[in-house]
């Protein structure tokens, strides 16, 4: 009953006997074959799981393999920084036993070299003796006890450089010139001190194991060329004991034309004025020389006036025979022609004045400039780095000195020639009115 059933139900889902079949011999046929189709699917399923299942189980074994020989090498390792642990520890005691009071002396020795291999960083008698930093640098690093040879190697170098700190020698080492140009040239060493290279004086570069020719030479280098020469007797030379640090600092300072660039377009201007008012200045006391000495010409000889000088020319208005009833008339054409003389004597003494003032002006101009620039410098990097700063400041401290350096001058220049300019027209006064009052009394010239 099941089994009818059952194929009832199959002839009603399969679609290939969907239509009534002509006996039941047929669907009975149609039937099985789809049930052979379905177990031949399902035993190929079977198979190929079972294929997988197999598979899986020898990746599985071939894991735990790994897994097995991975511990055992991890406690392989492990049994072995065991044992070199040990040993280390072993070996350390046995180092210190033996060692015993000598490894202090060790460690003295170690820091000894590595204080020496500081000092020597920057001297010059690494040129000559350029195996000698690398020595100290492997006992100063060192963690063996140092043998008897590497101590007294050591010794050897301390003894090398006091014995050539003491000594003038020549060798031959690479110089690079201000052409920018390295060549192997003859240096002469004195002590650690300084190196010289024909009429110049040289700076060591540690980091590039050469020397270089300064740009900026100190002063006095005939006495070099004069100590370079052959001789018995003893002879001059400048010498630097800070061991290159003075003339390292030689090369940072700005000379005179650099400090005046540092000023901008305001020093430049502030320049330009003096110039022009020490011109005026000089220019303007030139001529009152000469017109002093022909005042004072004139002076000498009051009967012949000439139209040369102030005084030839202001005298000139009252005559050589001047009347008693011209008096008041005489006096005003004196006083007209000693205005009309001073203008020229004191030509130019007011745009002299207006320079020295308008000079240290410009300078706080400049000042005050330089403190905006400063002040830009620090809002937009900070004040982590100075030098960022420095431009700013150096224009501000400098135009400042420009103004006082022209001012100052300048004022003591308006001074002498105001000064001199009155003293003439104290003196056509004087001599203007005296010739009157002589004319005037009746007197002899030559009393006067």
């Amino acid at each position: 009953m099941k089994e009818l059933l059952l194929l009832l139900a199959l002839a009603l889902l399969t679609p290939a006997v969907s239509a009534q079949p002509a006996d039941l011999d047929a669907l009975l046929r149609d039937i099985r074959e789809v049930r052979n189709t379905e177990q031949a699917a399902m035993r190929e399923r079977e198979t190929r799981f079972l294929a997988e299942r197999n598979e899986q189980q020898s990746r599985l074994r071939q894991a735990e393999e790994a897994l097995t020989q991975v511990q055992a090498e991890a406690d392989r390792l492990k049994a072995e920084f065991d044992r070199q642990e040990q040993a280390l520890v072993n070996a350390e005691a046995q180092l210190a036993q033996r060692s015993g009071n000598l490894g202090e002396l060790f460690g003295v020795v170690r820091q000894a070299a590595g204080d020496t291999r500081s000092q020597w960083q920057d001297s010059l008698l690494n040129m000559q003796f350029p195996g000698r930093k690398a020595a100290l640098d492997q006992l100063a690093g060192s963690r063996q006890i140092p043998t008897l040879e590497v101590l007294e190697s050591f010794w050897f170098l301390l003894q090398q450089d006091m014995t050539a700190s003491g000594k003038i020698s020549r060798f031959v080492a690479p110089v690079v010139g201000l052409d920018g140009e390295q060549r192997e040239l003859s240096v002469i060493r004195v002590g650690p001190f300084v190196a010289l290279q024909g009429e110049d004086y040289l700076l060591y570069q540690p980091e590039a194991e050469r020397l270089q020719v300064a740009e900026r030479q100190p002063d006095g280098r005939g006495l070099v060329d004069d100590f370079m020469r052959p001789r018995t007797e003893l002879a001059d030379l400048k010498m630097d004991p800070t061991r290159g640090n003075v003339i390292q600092q030689l090369q940072q300072t700005p000379s005179l034309t650099e400090r005046i660039h540092q000023g901008g377009v305001v020093g430049y201007v502030i320049i330009a004025l003096g110039l022009l008012g020490l011109l005026l200045a000089l220019v303007r006391l030139a001529w009152l020389q000469r017109t002093s000495g022909r005042v004072n010409r004139q002076v000498a000889d009051l009967s012949h006036l000439r139209r040369d000088n102030p005084l030839g020319r202001v005298l000139g208005v009252i005559g050589n025979h001047p009347r008693i009833e011209q008096l008041e008339t005489l006096e005003l054409k004196l006083d007209e022609a000693i205005l009309k003389e001073t203008p020229a004597l004191e030509r130019w003494q007011g745009l002299i004045k207006l320079v020295a003032a308008v000079a240290p002006l410009l300078g706080l101009l400049g000042t005050v400039t330089g403190m905006i620039a400063t002040f830009q410098a620090i809002t937009l990097f900070g004040t982590g780095d100075p030098k960022l700063m420095a431009g700013g400041i150096s224009q501000a401290l400098i135009t400042t000195v420009l103004g006082l350096i022209v001012a100052i001058p300048l004022l003591f220049m308006h001074g002498l020639v105001a000064a001199r300019s009155k003293a003439m027209i104290q003196l056509l006064e004087q001599q203007s009115a005296g010739l009157m009052a002589l004319h005037l009394g009746g007197e002899d010239k030559e009393d006067v």
